[in-house]
């Protein structure tokens, strides 16, 4: 019998396809043919050949990661984060690639590029280094078109040219003040703390947004919640109940690091409207099982229905969840006036699973763990 090979694509779409579903969408409202066109020559490969390309979207190089936006408001939001990639990538094609995805979404989803025009020459370069310099979020919300923003890597000319690229990159959409802001509230540790994305909405909106990512190694809790209180009316205590409940304690958080971000608008003159703090949990938990149950504990504390977070995982995987660890990549709480909430990070794990780390039970003895949704 010959049997047709499972794609990327396959695998992605019957993901997406169920997770909007989850998110309250119509039967067939996924539009997958979005994501066919993210996805690139990536897309049609079959899952049987290694991938196409060492994408860091995911830690088995799949170039594509769902995530879920529970917020506080009782919306919810599917999101997909992808690099596109040609059929010979590397890292000049790959911005090409990049470029013309652009494009086209720009013609389809009327999309205003006029700040992505005034900064790319500084993140696009014919030289680029780091690990990828041009990323997509492709943004869902029933009854919506969708939204897209795009990811710069503020290393792509080298670490040290980032603060200098990044100020430059502010001044250029008139949040020239925003630089010193965050220099005040998150760059305050030498190298331990440093730029990792430069993100823009695609949209002309009063609340269109530039956010700005800062990476913070080693970090303890006390350093994420002076981050936040760059942003005025959020509560700094909520970032430290966020890491008790879903990384386990107060730090310092030795794996990858925890993450800041700051949304800032042009209207607020360099002052943040929303903090989050992302948290990898996959680094600081033996396996998913327990990602998901640290996972449901914040959103019952959130107010939050945990079934959802139950429903979204079986959209994704089958597998019983203490097979492995890094379905659920991050978690990440948002806090301000554009609106809070959580949102859950899911990888399609479509090239592997990276195996579950050993538990220690209450008597100091490693045991297995058996747990699946």
């Amino acid at each position: 019998m010959n049997l047709t090979p499972v794609t990327l694509f396959d695998r992605a779409a019957g993901q997406l396809g169920d997770l909007c579903r989850v998110a309250g969408f119509p039967e067939d409202g996924a539009p997958v043919d979005v994501l066919r066109e993210l996805l690139c020559a990536a897309g049609p490969r079959p899952l049987s050949e290694p991938p196409l390309w060492p994408s860091d979207v995911a830690d088995d190089a799949t170039p594509v990661e769902f995530s879920l936006a529970f917020d506080d408001s009782g919306n919810r939001a599917v999101r997909i984060l992808g690099e596109t990639l040609p059929e010979q990538p590397s890292p000049t094609a790959n911005i090409d690639a990049a470029r013309r995805f652009l494009t086209r979404m720009a013609q389809r989803l009327d999309l205003t590029l006029d700040r992505f025009h005034a900064v790319e020459d500084l993140f696009l370069t014919d030289d680029p280094q780091g690990k990828f310099a041009l990323w997509f979020s492709v943004i869902l919300r029933p009854g919506r078109a969708p939204a897209l923003k795009v990811y710069f890597n503020p290393l792509v000319r080298g670490v040290s040219a980032a603060p200098e690229l990044v100020a430059e990159a502010l001044r250029r959409l008139g949040l020239g003040e925003a630089y010193d802001t965050v220099t005040e509230y998150a760059l305050r540790r030498g190298p331990a703390d440093r730029f990792s994305f430069f993100a823009l909405d695609l949209d002309d909106g009063p609340l269109s947004r530039v956010k700005l990512y800062i990476s913070h190694d080693r970090a303890v809790s006390d350093d994420v919640e002076h981050a936040a209180r760059a942003v005025d009316g959020v509560d700094p205590l909520r970032l430290r109940e966020f890491l008790d409940l879903t990384g386990g304690g107060p730090g310092p958080y030795a794996g990858r690091p925890l993450v800041s971000s700051y949304s800032f608008v042009e209207e607020d003159a360099g002052r943040p409207g929303n903090y989050s703090l992302y948290l990898p949990i996959r680094d600081y938990v033996p396996d998913d099982a327990v990602a998901r149950e640290r996972t449901r504990a914040h959103l019952a504390r959130a107010g939050v229905d945990p079934a959802g977070l139950d429903r979204a995982v079986r959209a994704v995987t089958d597998r019983c969840l203490a097979d492995g660890t890094g379905l659920i990549a991050h978690l990440s709480l948002r806090l301000g006036r554009f609106g809070s909430g959580t949102t859950v990070y899911l990888s399609s794990e479509a090239y592997a699973v990276a195996p579950p780390r050993a538990r220690i039970t209450t008597s100091g003895q490693r045991g297995a763990a058996t747990a699946a949704v």
